[in-house]
């Protein structure tokens, strides 16, 4: 009883100093609400802005609007509000798209000025720069689209909206309450046990499954934006290889899954097994997107319906299909970011720690 005593003294003893000097840190660092706030915002805002923009390009709508800044010469906020929502779909989803990413500008803006007055961290503000920074960006990628009428500059404005959203998933995840060391150590198990804390995943998992992420972005963009310049060979190569990437990924995402489970944290096993729905969910949309753009492929001939089917031009449910196939890209993209992420953090606070302790 005696020693049981003792080695719970001697942990928590090893706990209470990292706590003592957390207090006193957060004592210095007190920080705005806001800065989270508004990241959350844009978390929120941008992933529908992705959604409007992939209708924009599904119903060949990027050049419903000749002129940019503005909307048929009037500035972009006077336009006549009947014109737009009672005028042609592919104006509204146009316009509205532009509206769209003017507002996530100006949250962009409010972020920025939150996190320089709020919040002490001075790489958040810088963070927050980046992120307006990248907005702007992008507004004007998709301007230069419209008025050099460039198919190659709508395909870089679709690689780099799912990486905003990306860097908007980062924002909301360092101002969050999770990103606190104290947090991260009760995550970890740190004072639950002798040993102090559970081992941390390899990075090179996470890592290599948001690099292959990307990727899967860049050659759907490719297949979406084909230039006349594509061979049917080469598209084809590219189709082969987009979904044979995508069976790799979803092993990938299981065994990540299985990693991280074993760590016990779930602030990382969590968004791992939804990262499993996700890739799930993205490749039945894959194969729907196939079928209604070039009708069932050889080896799903068999299937009941296959022969009746016939391929419509913007239907609606199709192109919610499609569309849906773009934006679930960017929140698997984002999945796998915010793995990392946590993961780099969890590793760097308990190296911090195990310092700490042994000094």
């Amino acid at each position: 009883m005696a020693a049981s005593t003792t080695n719970d003294t001697t942990t928590a003893g090893a706990y209470e100093a990292p706590e003592t000097e957390l207090a006193s840190s957060n004592a210095l660092t007190k920080t705005s609400p806001w800065p989270r706030r508004l990241a959350v915002v844009l978390v929120v805002l941008v992933w529908p802005l992705i959604w409007v923009g992939g209708l924009v390009t599904t119903y060949d709508a990027g050049m419903s609007v000749p002129d940019w800044p503005g909307t048929y010469g009037y500035n972009l906020f006077l336009y006549p509000l009947s014109t737009w929502l009672l005028g042609p779909f592919d104006l509204f989803i146009e316009h509205g798209h532009r509206l769209l990413g003017a507002l996530v500008g100006f949250v962009a803006i409010g972020f920025l000025v939150a996190s320089w007055r709020g919040d002490s961290r001075k790489w958040l503000t810088v963070l927050a720069a980046g992120v307006l920074v990248a907005v702007i960006g992008q507004g004007v990628l998709g301007g230069l689209r419209v008025t050099m009428s460039a198919r190659v500059l709508a395909m870089v404005h679709g690689c780099t909206g799912p990486a905003f959203f990306a860097l908007c998933v980062v924002a909301a995840c360092v101002t969050g309450q999770r990103w606190r060391r104290k947090s991260v150590l009760a995550s970890a198990g740190v004072g639950q046990s002798e040993e102090g804390a559970s081992a941390s995943p390899r990075m090179i998992l996470p890592v290599l499954l948001m690099a292959i992420s990307y990727l899967q972005i860049v050659f759907g963009a490719q297949l979406r934006h084909a230039l006349p310049s594509t061979s049917p060979g080469m598209f084809a190569h590219t189709a082969m290889t987009h979904a044979a990437i995508a069976l790799l990924f979803w092993l990938l995402a299981g065994i990540a899954w299985w990693r991280m489970r074993g760590c016990g944290d779930l602030t990382l096993s969590r968004p791992a097994a939804g990262l499993i729905c996700l890739v799930a969910v993205q490749i039945l949309l894959g194969v729907g997107t196939w079928i209604v753009n070039y009708g069932y492929p050889p080896i799903l001939e068999s299937l009941p319906g296959s022969g009746s089917y016939r391929l419509e031009s913007k239907n609606l449910l199709d192109a919610w299909i499609v569309t849906g196939h773009v934006a679930t890209g960017s929140l698997i993209l984002a999945f796998t970011t915010l793995l990392t992420v946590r993961l780099a953090r969890r590793r760097s606070v308990l190296s911090t720690w195990a310092h700490e302790r042994d000094a």
